[in-house]
């Protein structure tokens, strides 16, 4: 009998109530704090990228408002002109460059330095504003500052003597994307630091304890308990470090004069600004801008795949 039931159970239609709920889940309130968000979301970044997804594949330019004009579909000819562009090529290779310097010194010192500052007794508030002054601090101020260390006639010349680079730092071919590394490192560092600080309240002092009791010391507490324990946020910081790297376009403009010495310091969106505003071919611009979004999510998969493997 009760498996006739059940049988009958299963056959009859779902209930408006049951579909609601497999539609909306068992808490449909919180669709309603999260639409203003979604909103969001879809106005400043789903509605532009599929924008710049169509603009792409068509010949696209800038009009007049309301004028009617003709964006055939070329294909994968915008796709072509980028790929065959050296400038395009050469930003790729120097994005590249400034990710293997800044994100492993993101992720190695925001998590020392976090980890530091979470055994702090004194002074902690303290130390914790001063990491993190330089992320809220305008661009332009700070640039400011590292030109006056690392122009020509900078203190960082004037320190090293005879052993200051020639040609100096900021239009050395070598030093200029390095040194837009570690100031993007510096300036970022303190935002990482918080996220790890917060990790690390997570993290039971029984563990540690526990080591402590076993006799290992503080090198491998750290290597085997603190460095596990906030794997997922070191994912989200080397996701997060690899978009801000794939988005750099101030810190070249302002301190190199625009990606110079002779394209030394250009970035994809540096290029996609070129091509796009100043010689007006957007469509150019867009891919580019499509191809920089599927690079970051090939890069922000494998880290998922690296780091939260079992």
């Amino acid at each position: 009998m009760a498996t006739d039931l059940e049988t009958v159970d299963a056959a009859r239609p779902p209930s408006l109530r049951s579909r609601l709920t497999a539609l909306l889940g068992r808490q449909p309130l919180g669709l309603l704090f999260a639409g203003p968000y979604m909103v969001f979301l879809a106005a400043l970044f789903a509605y532009p990228l599929g924008l710049a997804v169509w603009i792409s594949f068509h010949r696209y330019f800038f009009a007049a408002p309301g004028a009617q004009v003709d964006r055939p579909f070329v294909g994968l000819t915008n796709y072509q002109t980028v790929l065959s562009d050296p400038a395009v090529r050469k930003s790729f290779l120097n994005v590249g460059e400034f990710l293997v310097i800044n994100v492993p010194l993101t992720v190695v010192l925001a998590l020392v330095l976090a980890t530091a500052l979470n055994s702090v007794v004194h002074l902690r508030s303290f130390l914790r504003t001063s990491y993190y002054i330089p992320y809220v601090t305008a661009s332009v101020a700070l640039v400011a500052v590292w030109l006056f260390l690392f122009s020509q006639d900078g203190m960082v010349n004037h320190l090293l003597g005879p052993a200051a680079p020639k040609p100096s730092w900021l239009v050395n071919s070598g030093l200029a994307m390095p040194v837009i590394a570690l100031f993007v490192t510096w300036k970022q560092l303190g935002f990482f630091i918080l996220l790890y600080l917060a990790a690390l309240q997570g993290v039971s002092k029984e563990l540690y304890e526990a080591a402590s009791i076993d006799g290992a010391g503080r090198v491998r507490s750290f290597l085997s308990i603190t460095v596990p324990g906030v794997r997922p946020v070191t994912t989200l910081v080397l996701i997060l470090a690899t978009i801000t790297g794939a988005n750099l376009f101030t810190e070249p403009y302002l301190l190199t004069n625009g990606g110079g010495p002779d394209g030394a310091s250009t970035s994809p969106v540096f290029v996609m600004y070129q091509r796009g505003i100043e010689q007006g071919n957007p469509d150019v611009a867009a891919a580019i801008g499509v191809i920089l979004v599927v690079v970051v999510l090939l890069i922000s998969l494998i880290y998922r795949r690296v780091l939260e493997r079992d």
